[in-house]
């Protein structure tokens, strides 16, 4: 493996490591702040607000490992000296870049409820600025086709979104029980995009060949699943 090899598997290392485990933490503190709340189980009046904390590591957490991978795609695509829309594209995706992190970390030191969800909205469409660049793959962006449905991408997008609003409505999920509900159906929507995550990340894992073969199999026929032959690229 070559280092752009390494720097392609950064984002499901990240994943795997440190989101997932993180995720059957979270879930079964919520499951216990749920029941402490209903005096179904007597639990430390911790629970709660370990639940809330880690929750915001957790959101926190996958829009930055989402950016690391938006990142590492646009800018491993080609070499710089040959980025498409030369220095000026560079810069202003560079921007993006830097002005997304300053939302989500603007969004995670905000108290306003006006600003937290500005900048929640603010960061998400920065997620989706930078992944509607030409060199982040796709399987399709037309919801009514089955590869949207199937895409690693949309379903990242969707738990983006899910995690931004978990972090902007932070407050009001301590304190209303309409806004625990609503959050509590996201998480569970949430849960599900992290199922479908790990299957279709394992997918394309697989379909990603490393650097030095993807000359080999652009010669390959993708619809017949037939590649030349190797004495034929011989001669």
């Amino acid at each position: 493996m070559e280092t752009i090899d390494w720097l392609w598997i950064l984002h499901p290392f990240l994943a795997v490591v440190l989101i997932y485990p993180l995720i059957g933490v979270v879930l079964r503190l919520g499951v216990q702040t749920r029941q402490r709340r209903l005096g179904t189980a007597r639990l430390p009046a911790t629970t709660g607000s370990e639940h809330n904390d880690l929750g915001q590591w957790l959101a926190l957490g996958v829009v930055l490992i989402s950016l690391v991978a938006l990142t590492v795609v646009i800018a491993t695509d080609k070499p710089l000296n040959q980025f498409v829309g030369g220095p000026a594209r560079l810069v202003e995706l560079l921007l993006v870049l830097v002005g997304t992190v300053v939302c989500l970390l603007a969004l995670w030191r905000s108290s306003s409820q006006a600003m937290r969800f500005s900048f929640a909205f603010i960061t998400w469409a920065g997620v989706i600025g930078l992944g509607a660049q030409p060199e982040v793959f796709r399987l399709g962006d037309n919801p009514f086709k089955p590869e949207f449905w199937q895409s690693h991408y949309w379903a990242g997008v969707a738990v983006v979104g899910l995690m931004l609003f978990s972090l902007g409505a932070k407050n009001e999920i301590l304190r209303q029980l309409r806004w625990r509900r609503i959050h509590v159906a996201a998480n569970v929507l949430a849960a599900l995009l992290f199922v479908v995550q790990g299957i279709t990340g394992t997918r394309d894992l697989l379909e990603i060949p490393l650097h030095w073969q993807k000359p080999a199999l652009a010669t390959c026929d993708w619809l017949t699943h037939k590649c030349v032959a190797p004495a034929a690229l011989i001669k």
